[in-house]
């Protein structure tokens, strides 16, 4: 299967918004927003808070969106040198395609023109994404435990970065 990677726009809204669900739907674990939620807010609201982040899909040849993620950038006068990758999701058929680390490296690519450091938060659960996020370039650096209560149990996440440039007075 044939895909590509580009920066979605306005127009991929009722795409994105399938896609969001079929994620929360499917993976609640994975995600702090429950999918009933996430359908019960008003398009505008999501469209607003789109428009003001980067949003990346995966497009197979047929126009699918099959998957996304989302970079946010830290706005504190202290954090805003760091970069957030959010909302990560690949259509089961895409695995093992390469398109899951494209994705990332696309968006990646658009953070470094913006921030130092890149982070995430992974399940401890979600070896997969995990070795992913390794694949990527990513390191965990902690560990929050009880991040998210889902569906009577607590998941912990890993807290993972990184870094796209060596920090001030720092040699290796």
């Amino acid at each position: 299967m044939s895909w590509a990677v580009r920066r979605l726009t306005r127009k991929d809204f009722a795409a994105y918004h399938a896609l969001r669900l079929e994620a929360l739907t499917n993976h609640p674990e994975a995600y702090g927003t429950a999918a009933e939620s996430f359908a019960a807010r008003p398009a505008t609201e999501i469209e607003d808070f789109l428009s003001l982040r980067a949003l990346f899909g995966v497009v197979t040849e047929t126009g699918e969106l099959a998957g996304m993620v989302l970079y946010d950038r830290d706005s504190g006068e202290r954090e805003s040198h760091r970069g957030w990758l959010l909302q990560v999701y690949l259509k089961p058929a895409m695995r093992g395609t390469g398109a899951a680390l494209a994705l990332l490296e696309t968006a990646i690519d658009h953070a470094s023109s913006e921030v130092l450091q890149v982070h995430l938060m992974v399940g401890t659960h979600n070896l997969p994404a995990i070795r992913l996020y390794e694949k990527a370039g990513f390191r965990i650096y902690g560990t929050d435990p009880r991040r998210l209560y889902v569906n009577g149990r607590y998941i912990d996440e890993h807290m993972m970065v990184r870094l796209l440039d060596k920090a001030p007075g720092k040699t290796d």
